[in-house]
C-alpha cells in the first residue's frame, strides 16, 4: 500500500504494455504442447520399440501434469510481476514500486525537483506501431539511482506528463526577482 502526502492525488499508473504480458502468456500456452511432441519425437528416435506390456501413460501423465504446474506458477508470477512492478506520477513525485520476486518489493520516490532529464527509447517495428518503450528518468543527486521501466505503454505521454508537473514544481522553487526595484535615475536630463 502506498501511503501519499495530504492533497496529493496519483496522476497517472504506468506499467508495462499489455503486449508484454501477452506475449508471455501465447508463449506458455505453446509450451503446455511441448511435451507432446517431444514424446513423438523421442519415440521415433529410440531404436528399440517400448514393448506393448509396458504402459506409459500413467508415468507420462504424472511428468506432464508436473509440467503443466509449474507453467502455471510460472504464469502466475510473471502476471505479478506485470500488475505489481508499476510507477504512480502524482502532483509531488514519482512513486517506483518495483516487484523483484514474488515475496520482494522496493518501493522509491523521486520529487520532481531533483529531475534531470527524462529520456525513453523505442526500437523496432512492434514497438513504434503498438507505442511501448523504455523510460529513464535521471535525477541530479548523486545518492539516488536513475528510475528505469521497460517496454512501458505510451512513453511519449509519459514523459510530456512527467515534464508538466516537473515544470510546475520547478516554478514553485524558483525565487523570482522584484520587477519594481530600479536603481537607474529617473531624469536623465539632470546628467548631461
Amino acid at each position: 500500500m502506498i501511503l501519499l502526502d495530504p492533497g496529493e492525488h496519483v496522476l497517472l499508473e504506468v506499467r508495462k504494455h499489455w503486449f508484454v504480458f501477452v506475449a508471455q502468456g501465447i508463449f506458455h500456452l505453446f509450451a503446455a504442447f511441448v511435451p507432446f511432441f517431444a514424446y513423438e519425437f523421442i519415440v521415433k528416435l529410440l531404436p528399440y520399440r517400448i514393448p506393448d506390456t509396458f504402459n506409459p501413460t500413467g508415468l507420462s501423465l504424472f511428468f506432464y501434469s508436473l509440467w503443466l504446474l509449474s507453467l502455471w506458477i510460472s504464469f502466475f508470477v510473471q502476471w505479478t510481476n506485470y500488475y505489481l512492478d508499476v510507477w504512480y506520477v502524482t502532483e509531488k513525485r514519482i512513486i517506483d514500486v518495483e516487484q523483484k520476486a514474488l515475496f520482494n518489493r522496493s518501493v522509491a520516490s523521486l520529487r520532481f525537483e531533483k529531475i534531470q532529464d527524462i529520456s525513453i527509447d523505442v526500437r523496432g517495428f512492434i514497438s513504434t506501431f503498438l507505442n511501448i518503450g523504455d523510460i529513464r528518468v535521471q535525477t541530479a543527486a548523486e545518492d539516488s539511482g536513475d528510475f528505469f521501466m521497460r517496454k512501458a505503454a505510451s512513453p511519449d505521454n509519459i514523459r510530456n506528463i512527467i515534464f508538466a508537473q516537473h515544470n510546475v514544481a520547478s516554478e514553485k522553487f524558483i525565487p523570482h526577482p522584484p520587477s519594481s526595484i530600479s536603481n537607474a535615475p529617473e531624469n536623465t536630463e539632470n546628467f548631461i
